[in-house]
């Protein structure tokens, strides 16, 4: 019961007091005196200076209510208080708003339940109120502390425990409201406070089932939900306070997320922590993505020693950012994201080689932990896949040349890629995983032009890895070149080497070729066919190498070829059956016959593009010979299993060859320019093979100087001639102390004859003939003398493969022409 005073005293005493008490019944089940209520609030209108006085003494009662456990009085001046905030807005009203938060932080204070709720309601009805002036001193800290406690109530009945989660995310709720609304809202933002908040939240997500279901946006809650369950209720109230971050506060809201993740071990498995970062993406404003993404970025820097799964969880939360990101705003962050993951690419390869080298100990252990290194690996892959794919064209270029500047090359520093510590089959790993995302950020690439998707300062490093050693290098090489060279959908038309009866049933896409098209081939059409014609005959090739290869040629046909780059593509096709003939590779025959069934595959395709009756004709003539008497030479029979292979092919009959004179003929006869068939193709010599650690074609390519008279038989030509190879040039050139400007001119001139095309160098010889022949007279020690007859001639010969016989007073070279 309420204190009573006498009449006289009553009289004396001030009369807010007197309202105050009035409003209290005798009997606390009666509730607040409505009627005397309503006085008190008028009272309180009309003279807002006796507002603080008011909050002071209903302060008063109540702490002493509270001490006593009078429940029921305590109900009624909330209730009061709570009227009275609704009612007056006046400048007065800040002292009664402190003693309204004193008498609320006795309420959460108590270890009754029902007055930590009662508190909370109270709180929340004040968090909604809008002050017309800001409050300067104020601040919320034992709020946010008190609330984020009564979040994790362990209460023995689940019932009690639940209400009071619920109220205490309701309170937290109302602090965020309340200061997001002040203008000194920046001080809930401080590390102090989100430390306690956030953490709070998340440990009553949790709860939440099936949090793994929901791809979009998360649906809204009902008002139901929100008030039942406090998993729903916490994620709502998550991703208004993410709604209301900004820029200079967006970190602070993020970090915590990371330390209870790591506290409570969620990133294996990691359903709960992608969850939590879908919300945080689609909850805040699209502007800010990169944050979060600099957030998981520097997150996974600190976790690079983790356990490969923990490592994994993070990357694929970073692939589910990144795939959120991708839609809106993502940043300065490209070059950011890209460079932290190929770190980290490295890291887990050189992480599995290092567990590669340990003893057969704990082999079982090791193994587990290989395979989780290539979990993280893939999803590295993934993720660097996903979002290239994303990025705007002219963005996704730098990103094939930053990824590209990484991939190892042996015997070469120009990649910023550290692998001094991964070894041989360290650094094939990298190789591989570095390829790969290169492909998969190059799919789905459209250039309007091949320059703009092939620059030369990505074309080249690209094509110097595929002459690496290991095969399925160079099949990936391949499928991003297709990748970038496929601009009208083909490939999948021409997918699997075969004999195609009927091109036209493919219904190939293509457009006129462009000029900018036509000077790329002009170029590097040489350096294309290079290095199409070195990988097919290399001694790992598989299958797929030889259909990759394929797709090579045919995909230049589509989209690069005209009459110039069909009889190149010819040529190349003619001298790959000649080397499989001679085989001076010696390549084992299931190479030599798949060669010779690639350069079947191709040419019935290319006949049928230009659709030349006579070379359609010729071309069918030879696969029909080839199906009865040598089916080993076509690709539906040599890539299939059991195949019987021939123990020879000098001794076949020509009818099964394409022949250089039938092919000339046929499309002389429709107007093409054939006189380059006539010149067999030789590859450019460049020192790329150097530097994939394959032998150097110039150390195969010799020139031989024959001079030959009429009374000399042909059979004795070997025991005429002295091999002068590259090396020995060099050597001899070092010696003679050349100035440094005619090395520089040589440098050039050998750059142009490794570019230029065969006509155009030997068009421009004439000029120069004498002054080569002088020099090489000096540099080899040697005397050429004119002939006494016409009959004396010079034979330049590269293995089996003699190239031109002329009278050597009429061969013409030009300055220094020496490889």
């Amino acid at each position: 019961m309420p204190t009573r005073v006498c009449c006289c005293c009553s009289a004396l005493r001030p009369r807010y007091k007197r309202l105050v008490d009035n409003i209290f019944p005798e009997d606390p089940k009666d509730g607040l005196v409505k009627a005397d209520m309503e006085k008190l609030t008028f009272y309180a209108v009309s003279a807002p200076e006796k507002l603080d006085r008011i909050g002071a003494y209903l302060a008063e009662r109540l702490s002493r209510d509270v001490v006593r456990h009078r429940s029921g009085y305590v109900l009624i001046a909330m209730e009061a208080l709570d009227q009275l905030l609704m009612a007056c807005h006046s400048q007065s009203i800040k002292p009664f708003v402190e003693s309204f938060l004193h008498m609320v932080a006795k309420l959460l204070e108590s270890g009754e339940p029902k007055l930590q709720v009662l508190g909370t309601n109270s709180f929340v009805k004040f968090a909604n109120i809008e002050e017309d002036t800001p409050s300067y001193h104020r601040r919320y800290d034992f709020f946010v502390s008190r609330f984020s406690a009564m979040c994790h109530s362990c209460h023995s009945d689940p019932e009690i425990r639940t209400e009071i989660r619920i109220a205490g995310i309701r309170g937290i709720q109302g602090v965020v409201r309340k200061t997001v609304n002040d203008e000194l809202r920046a001080t809930i933002w401080e590390p102090q406070h989100m430390d306690k908040i956030v953490p709070s939240l998340l440990f009553n997500m949790q709860k939440i089932e099936e949090v793994d279901s929901r791809v979009g946006p998360p649906s809204s809650p009902s008002a139901a939900d929100k008030e039942e369950n406090p998993a729903v209720l916490a994620e709502s109230c998550f991703r208004e306070l993410l709604g209301r971050a900004t820029f200079g506060n967006m970190n602070n809201a993020v970090r915590p997320v990371f330390a209870h993740l790591d506290y409570h071990k969620l990133w294996d498995p990691n359903e709960f922590a992608v969850h939590c970062f879908k919300i945080i993406m689609y909850s805040i404003q699209a502007q800010y993505s990169h944050h979060v993404i600099q957030e998981i970025l520097g997150h996974l820097d600190d976790c690079k020693k983790d356990s490969p799964r923990v490592r994994a969880g993070i990357i694929q939360v970073l692939l589910e950012a990144v795939a959120i990101a991708a839609k809106g705003s993502i940043g300065p962050t490209v070059l950011e994201v890209f460079n932290t993951l190929l770190k980290h690419l490295r890291l887990s390869v050189e992480m599995e080689a290092n567990d590669s080298h340990q003893g057969s100990v704990g082999s079982i252990t090791l193994s587990s932990k290989d395979n989780d290194e290539k979990i993280v690996q893939n999803a590295i892959i993934q993720t660097i896949g996903f979002f290239g794919s994303n990025l705007p064209d002219y963005q996704r270029s730098e990103i094939m040349m930053f990824i590209m500047g990484k991939v190892p090359v042996f015997g070469t520093s120009t990649h910023n890629l550290d692998i001094s510590e991964l070894g041989d089959l360290g650094t094939r790993r990298i190789q591989i995983m570095l390829l790969r995302s290169l492909l998969m950020v190059t799919s789905g690439y459209k250039a309007k032009t091949i320059v703009t998707a092939l620059p030369g300062s990505f074309l080249d490093p690209l094509l110097s890895s595929s002459l690496m050693e290991d095969y399925e290098l160079r099949q990936l090489v391949l499928e991003v070149m297709h990748n970038l060279m496929d601009r009208h959908d083909n490939r999948a038309k021409l997918r699997g080497i075969r004999i195609i009866p009927d091109v036209g049933d493919l219904k190939i896409k293509r457009e006129k070729i462009c000029r900018q098209d036509t000077s790329f081939m002009k170029k590097n059409g040489q350096q294309l066919y290079r290095h199409i014609y070195l990988g097919c005959k290399e001694e790992d090739n598989a299958q797929k190498n030889y259909e990759l290869l394929y797709t090579s040629l045919a995909l230049i046909t589509i989209e690069l070829a005209n009459e110039e780059v069909v009889i190149d593509l010819i040529r190349v096709a003619i001298a790959l059956q000649d080397s499989a003939i001679i085989n001076e590779d010696n390549l084992p025959m299931f190479h030599r016959c798949g060669i010779m069934a690639l350069v079947a595959a191709y040419l019935n395709f290319v006949s049928q593009m230009i659709a030349v009756p006579a070379f359609c004709q010729h071309v069918s003539k030879v696969i029909e010979t080839r199906t009865m008497e040598a089916p080993y030479f076509l690709p539906e029979h040599i890539f299939r299993d059991k195949c019987m292979l021939p123990k020879s092919l000098e001794k076949h009959d020509k009818s099964l060859y394409f022949l250089t004179n039938k092919i000339a003929e046929s499309l002389g006869g429709s107007g093409y320019s054939v006189e380059r068939l006539s010149v067999p193709y030789v590859p450019q010599v460049t020192d790329e093979d150097r530097l994939s650690r394959r032998k150097s074609i110039v150390d195969t390519v010799s020139i031989q100087v024959d001079i030959l008279s009429n009374n000399i038989p042909s059979d004795d030509v070997v025991s005429n001639t002295e091999e002068i190879t590259f090396e020995a040039l060099k050597k001899a050139i070092d010696t003679n102390g050349m100035e440094e400007q005619e090395k520089e001119k040589r440098r050039l001139v050998i750059e142009k004859f490794q570019k230029a095309p065969f006509e155009e160098i030997a068009a421009q010889c004439e000029s120069k003939a004498n002054l080569l022949h002088d020099r090489l007279a000096q540099i080899l020690e040697l005397t050429i003398r004119p002939p006494p007859s016409p009959s004396g001639t010079l034979t330049i010969t590269s293995g089996h493969a003699q190239y031109q016989s002329v009278p050597v007073y009429e061969m013409k070279f030009p300055d220094l022409c020496v490889y």
